[in-house]
């Protein structure tokens, strides 16, 4: 299976839901989260960009 898309979003729902998506850019992305920010838990939204360097994603921290 062939990954093509940048970015890869995994959120929690208000109503238990789990959400798995895939944007190919940025504005993509920015519009998902618009479309669906009164359904999502915010806190637990994590988006992964694919194209980060691993070094980059290794040392990066949450909150």
């Amino acid at each position: 299976m062939n990954n093509s898309s940048r970015f890869v979003v995994n959120a929690a729902g208000k109503r238990g839901e789990t959400y798995y998506t895939q944007c190919q850019d940025k504005k993509e992305l920015k519009k998902w989260v618009e479309d669906n920010k009164e359904k999502l838990v915010i806190d637990e939204l994590k988006i992964i960009d694919n194209h980060k360097h691993p070094l980059i994603k290794w040392f990066s921290f949450k909150k």
